[in-house]
């Protein structure tokens, strides 16, 4: 049986530890003991190790040390995600101050993703932003993604 393939944003890996938000942070280790088990194939940008190489010490270690424990595939940003992302903003998915946010979307689909998991609602897992996403990528022939919050991939289970 074929691997679910997922993307992770940066939010998701952040929230391992969280603990002004335990719920999520409860949510995301549950998720983080699918991925060890090697459940999904799990994809990472470059713009994600980015984002993580911003955060300061001791977040910094720490959400390095944890990737280092999962399997995943790393991908590049490219040209072609950068105009899907740049597709999402002109039909109003996304508002313009969530570049990154779109990018992270348009990699996953470029990238033949089945699902983009974030915690993120205000730019990425809402009904406005799944479906512009949806509507570029039926538009631009990609396939559709799923866009959820680790607790909605958890529940899913």
């Amino acid at each position: 049986m074929k691997r679910l393939k997922i993307y992770l944003d940066t939010s998701v890996i952040s929230h391992l530890d969280a603990p002004d938000a335990p719920d999520k942070q409860d949510d995301t280790r549950k998720l983080w003991d699918d991925l060890l088990s090697g459940k999904y194939e799990v994809i990472i940008s470059e713009l994600t190790l980015a984002e993580i190489n911003k955060c300061p010490e001791p977040k910094l270690t720490f959400m390095r040390s944890s990737l280092a424990g999962i399997e995943y595939d790393y991908v590049e940003q490219t040209e072609e995600a950068e105009r899907l992302s740049r597709l999402y903003f002109e039909i109003g998915g996304l508002p313009p101050k969530s570049r990154n946010d779109a990018t992270h979307i348009a990699i996953a689909t470029v990238g033949g993703c089945d699902v983009i998991l974030s915690w993120n609602f205000k730019h990425i897992v809402n009904l406005r932003a799944m479906t512009a996403v949806e509507a570029v990528n039926i538009k631009e022939s990609y396939n559709s993604i799923r866009i959820l919050s680790p607790s909605m991939m958890i529940e899913e289970v």
